[in-house]
């Protein structure tokens, strides 16, 4: 079927990807060159890819499967040998075992002879699927190199024959059978070699499903068959030394996992759901050391009254943010700056999530009667210079953490909330008498984690005017000076490459707000003032809010104002 290039861009221009006048341009051009639109699309704009293929497959009324994000099914890899992929250029991607179906993503999604004969060689009905042939090539070299195809088809042998799904007892001998062994390692080393921070195993009707979080952003990014879900779990609760037999309750446990030189803390948890235990891990490493503040994103104003807040002999520090927001590794890189032979840090967590050489680390341990509340009045029996409370969640730990700070300790603590000021009435809402509060806060910080845009594939542009006159409007007297006349503002986005899976953005990086205790906002805590008041005094005095510090690293061309605008508010 021949598509004109007026279907393809009049569909374009209707989702707002092109606009009319640059399609007629382009129409025009690819006329003139003779050469396919689809063709001319890839070579001669920077239109996403999957834009076009997208609205192709629209047009062609076939399936479109985006190759490059897709998870790879290692059982629908199984039915087709590496020799036919790489003849037919083809990659099978997905196996539906009830309807007996294999999804193929093929340049040519028309073949019939190609559908015909491996309908034949496999016996199963086939679903030819739209893709990039470019991204087809690179998957192939990605899916057959990995030996975890031929693994996972041993593996089911295994489960066929021994019934280890429905006979328990045989379930110990099999986990440990190479294997499953394998391919919990090949999960375990993806995640490693790809910068995730947790990875899912999650078992559903039909199949299982491994996501990883790269870059704070979920990705599908395997299918396993439901037959071995079982096994893999129990691998994993075997090396995390829980109850391989105990399946009607969440479980957590940790064990460490080393690839090459980096070695890498896994904290486990199950959940029970209706399909199968859930497993999530989350990758905490253990080598590379401790970001600075710095290359935490804290810079200028912000980390200049964070370091004065830190270097004083008492007091409280608050980091505040959502969960998953960084709180963590922020006090850590802090406890780390002031850990020295002669000061003597006490941290309570729940959990411990690094370990640093120098520093007394305790986990909670509610069951045992070691709680925040615990914990804190032993601590102050142990002579500490500064003391790490994970999270203020009650009166009794809120009273003791402000009796800390004024019997001459520095703490620092965490709540969720979403602003550095809205911490200042939560800690009053918790039982903190304001003329306390106004007595020890030294600082109150906020942040949130964004995604940095790919250096591999950044490019620049000029953002419509009203964005141009959101972002000045947004940072006022910070707008840096060159922006200050008519100069238009460019921005930064990534393009999408290998090196950043096609997303555009390659590492993560902290915005942030750190509200300094002044002598004003010490007069507005005794007096009860909300959050927004003190949030406009400290404005006044120039803070930096979370929403500002975020535009400023887009002007950098670090961040994109999609991912401010994902993380925080306006």
């Amino acid at each position: 079927m021949n598509i004109t290039p007026r279907q393809i861009l009049d569909l374009l221009v209707q989702r707002g990807v092109v606009d009319q006048k640059k399609a007629q341009v382009i129409e025009y051009e690819s006329i003139k060159s003779n050469i396919p639109i689809a063709q001319y699309l890839f070579k001669n704009t920077k239109i996403d890819k999957r834009e076009i293929l997208g609205s192709l497959a629209s047009l062609l009324k076939v399936p479109f499967v985006d190759i490059a994000t897709s998870p790879i099914d290692p059982q629908a890899l199984g039915f087709v040998s590496e020799f036919l992929a790489r003849k037919y250029t083809i990659i099978p991607v997905r196996f539906d075992s009830q309807s007996q179906t294999l999804t193929i993503v093929t340049a040519d999604p028309f073949d019939i002879s190609v559908s015909d004969f491996l309908e034949r060689k496999t016996g199963k009905k086939i679903v030819l699927a739209l893709g990039y042939v470019d991204d087809i090539k690179k998957t192939l070299d990605l899916a057959y190199s990995q030996s975890l195809t031929p693994e996972i088809k041993e593996a089911l042998k295994e489960v066929q024959a021994t019934q280890i799904i429905k006979t328990q007892p045989r379930t110990g001998a099999v986990i440990k059978d190479a294997p499953i062994s394998k391919i919990v390692n090949t999960i375990l080393e993806f995640a490693v070699k790809s910068r995730a921070s947790d990875v899912h195993i999650e078992p559903e009707v039909t199949k299982t499903r491994v996501r990883y979080r790269i870059d704070g952003i979920l990705q599908d990014k395997l299918i396993l068959p439901q037959g071995i879900h079982e096994a893999i779990v129990s691998r994993i609760k075997i090396l995390s030394q829980l109850k391989i037999d105990e399946k009607r309750i969440p479980q957590d446990g940790r064990f460490y996992f080393k690839i090459g030189d980096e070695e890498d803390d896994l904290r486990i948890s199950t959940l029970p759901t209706v399909n199968g235990e859930k497993v999530v891990m989350r990758l905490l490493k253990k080598t590379g050391g401790l970001p600075a503040l710095i290359d935490l994103g804290l810079r200028g104003a912000p980390l200049k009254n964070l370091e004065d807040a830190i270097l004083k002999p008492y007091g409280i520090v608050l980091v505040t943010g959502p969960t998953g927001s960084g709180k963590t590794t922020t006090l850590y890189s802090i406890l780390s700056l002031l850990n020295k032979p002669s000061v003597n840090i006490l941290t309570l967590e729940d959990p411990v999530e690094y370990q640093i050489p120098g520093i007394n680390q305790v986990q909670i341990n509610p069951q045992a009667g070691l709680t925040f509340t615990t914990g804190l009045r032993a601590f102050l029996r142990q002579d500490p210079n500064i003391i790490l409370v994970g999270e203020i969640r009650d009166k009794e730990t809120t009273q003791l953490t402000i009796q800390a700070a004024l019997t001459g300790h520095l703490v620092f603590s965490t709540l969720h909330t979403s602003d550095a000021s809205t911490a200042i009435p939560r800690l009053i809402d918790l039982g903190g008498e304001p003329f306390l509060i106004a007595s020890v806060l030294n600082a109150s910080l906020a942040q949130r984690i964004v995604r940095k845009v790919c250096v591999y594939c950044k490019t620049t542009y000029i953002p419509p005017d009203e964005v141009q006159k959101k972002i000045k409007q947004v940072l006022g007297n910070l707008l840096p000076k060159p922006y200050l006349q008519d100069t238009p503002i460019q921005l930064t986005k990534g393009l999408g490459c290998d090196d950043c899976n096609h997303t555009g953005y390659l590492g993560r990086i902290a915005i942030f707000e750190v509200l300094k205790i002044t002598h004003s906002i010490n007069s507005m805590i005794l007096k009860q003032a909300n959050s927004k008041e003190i949030e406009q005094q400290a404005k006044n005095e120039g803070l930096i809010t979370l929403f500002q510090d975020g535009y400023l690293k887009v002007l950098d061309g670090i961040t994109t104002i999609e991912e401010i605008l994902r993380v925080s508010e306006v």
